[in-house]
C-alpha cells in the first residue's frame, strides 16, 4: 500500500513539459558538423581515446566472426551499424555537456553518461536493436533469395556481389529496404537520446521530440542523415580506424543538431512555462 501511495506520489509530482521544436536551415547541419569538429578539438585526448574504444570493439567483433567462420554476417553487420550508432554517441554527449559547463572532460563524462537516465536509454537501446535485428533478418533473408541457402567462399560472394545479375540484384534491393529502415530509425533517435540525456523524460517522449523534428525540418534532416551515412562510410573503408575520429565528432555533432532543434519547457500549475 506504501509502495503504491509514494509511486503514485512520485507520478502526481513529475512536472508537465512541452516539447518544441525549432524550424532550421539548410545550412545548420554543416554548421553542427563544424560545431563537432571544434568540440573534438577541445577535448582531443578524451575524443579519441573514446573513439578507440569503439574501433577497437569494431576490430575485435570483425576478428572474431572471421575466426569462427562467419565471415558472411560482416556485411550486414557493418551496414547494421547505422541503427545502433545513436546508443554509440552517448558518450560523446557527455563530453561536450562537459565542454559546455566550462570543465575540462574526462573519460568518466564518456563512459558513465548513461548512468542518470539509465532506464529510458535502455529502452531506447531496445528500440534500436529492434531496428538492428530487423535489418539482420531482412539481409539473411535477401542473401536466401538470391543467392540460395547455400554460403559459397568469400571470393566467390564478393566477386558475384559486383559481377552477376543475383549480386546487383541483391545490392540495389538492399540498398532500398535497407534505406528505408535505416531512415526510420534515425527519424525516432537522431535527437530522442541526447533530449533524454537533458531531461528527465520518458523514452516515448524523446521519441515524440525526435520524430517531430525531422517531421519539421524534412530535408535539412535529410542531408543530415547523408553527411551521418557517409561519414560513417568512409570510417569503414578505412578498416575502421578513420572511427576514431569520426564517430565523437558525430557524436558531438548530433548533440548541437539537439540543442538547435529542440526546446523543453516546464508547465507550472499556473500555467507559466520555464525553460
Amino acid at each position: 500500500m506504501n509502495a503504491a501511495t509514494t509511486k503514485a506520489d512520485h507520478k502526481a509530482a513529475a512536472p508537465r513539459v512541452k516539447i518544441t521544436i525549432n524550424p532550421v536551415g539548410m545550412d545548420r547541419p554543416r554548421a553542427w558538423l563544424a560545431a563537432g569538429i571544434e568540440d573534438f578539438r577541445q577535448a582531443t585526448a578524451v575524443s579519441l581515446a573514446y573513439g578507440m574504444f569503439w574501433v577497437g570493439l569494431s576490430i575485435a567483433i570483425t576478428a572474431g566472426a572471421i575466426t569462427l567462420g562467419l565471415w558472411h554476417w560482416l556485411l550486414p553487420m557493418v551496414a547494421g551499424f547505422m541503427f545502433i550508432g545513436p546508443l554509440v554517441a552517448v558518450g560523446s554527449y557527455g563530453v561536450s555537456r562537459a565542454l559546455e559547463a566550462n570543465r575540462a572532460p574526462h573519460l568518466g563524462d564518456a563512459f558513465e553518461a548513461w548512468r542518470p537516465h539509465a532506464g529510458q536509454l535502455a529502452m531506447m537501446g531496445v528500440m534500436m536493436m529492434i531496428f538492428f535485428l530487423a535489418w539482420i533478418r531482412l539481409a539473411t533473408l535477401l542473401f536466401a533469395l538470391f543467392f540460395g541457402f547455400e554460403v559459397p567462399s568469400p571470393a566467390t560472394l564478393y566477386s558475384a556481389l559486383l559481377t552477376t545479375p543475383e549480386g546487383l540484384g541483391m545490392i540495389a534491393v538492399g540498398s532500398v529496404l535497407g534505406g528505408i529502415l535505416a531512415f526510420g530509425a534515425f527519424a525516432i533517435s537522431v535527437v530522442a537520446i541526447p533530449t533524454l540525456m537533458h531531461h528527465d523524460l520518458t523514452f516515448m517522449e524523446g521519441i515524440e521530440a525526435s520524430v517531430r523534428s525531422v517531421g519539421r525540418n524534412f530535408r535539412p534532416m535529410l542531408l543530415w542523415a547523408a553527411i551521418l551515412t557517409g561519414c560513417v562510410l568512409v570510417g569503414v573503408l578505412t578498416f575502421y580506424i578513420g572511427l576514431a575520429l569520426i564517430l565523437p565528432v558525430l557524436g558531438f555533432a548530433s548533440w548541437h543538431a539537439y540543442e538547435d532543434l529542440v526546446r523543453v519547457d516546464v508547465i507550472e500549475e499556473d500555467g507559466e512555462l520555464h525553460g
